[in-house]
């Protein structure tokens, strides 16, 4: 993965074995990975209702189940020998929805209390940035280019929404750091859908230059 990331590679490898040993019981299983995705997209909007309620350390905890089948599909997919264009496309919709699902919730939240709608606005922010992060990435993948870089990939976006959940409901200390959590992502993901258009567009320069 290109650049800077959020998450280092040794943490990533430690989520992936603590995982392993449920993804080979469910490739044995012959889960289809494409149900996976379809329960993720579920548990997904079923975090986002939880969200809504105001319930944020057992939402953020909902986001990690949802976020581990994200994961467990890919593994699988690969492991049963299932892997198909569809699946992969299919997977990348779904986390989509699955992200707007989760932070509509937080807005519906926020939008129901006294709160500043600049807060509400955050949330739209992020929403934006997320998807055009992905956006980005897949529309320079059509071009031809390799777009992995920038801080705010998918499993950065949801440790950050899991952080600022799970602290939320410590006394004063915990909306504040929930509220940074939400300015984080709105900042960062829009950062790096910039850092993407640039890195196509100099990527363009650079294959003109060599031909």
């Amino acid at each position: 993965m290109g650049g800077f990331t959020f998450l280092s590679d040794k943490n990533r490898e430690r989520y992936l074995k603590s995982i392993a040993p449920l993804g080979n019981l469910l490739a044995r299983s012959r889960v289809h990975p494409n149900v996976l995705s379809l329960v993720g997209l579920m548990v997904s909007m079923v975090a986002g209702l939880v969200y809504s309620t105001g319930a944020f350390f057992w939402a953020g905890w909902i986001v990690v189940a949802a976020g581990t089948c994200d994961v467990l599909d890919g593994q699988i997919a690969r492991q049963t020998g299932k892997r198909s264009q569809f699946g992969a496309f299919l997977d990348s919709t779904m986390d989509r929805y699955g992200e707007v699902f989760i932070l509509l919730g937080l807005a519906w939240y926020f939008s129901d209390r006294n709160q500043s709608p600049w807060v509400v606005l955050l949330i739209i922010l992020a929403i934006a940035g997320s998807l055009m992060v992905s956006y980005a990435r897949a529309r320079a993948e059509g071009l031809g280019i390799d777009c992995k870089i920038g801080l705010m990939e998918r499993p950065e976006r949801v440790t950050l929404i899991v952080i600022g959940s799970l602290v939320a409901p410590i006394p004063i200390v915990g909306p504040v750091l929930l509220t940074l959590m939400l300015l984080l992502l709105a900042v960062l993901t829009n950062l790096t859908a910039i850092q993407r258009i640039f890195h196509v567009k100099n990527q363009i320069l650079k294959d003109k230059q060599d031909s």
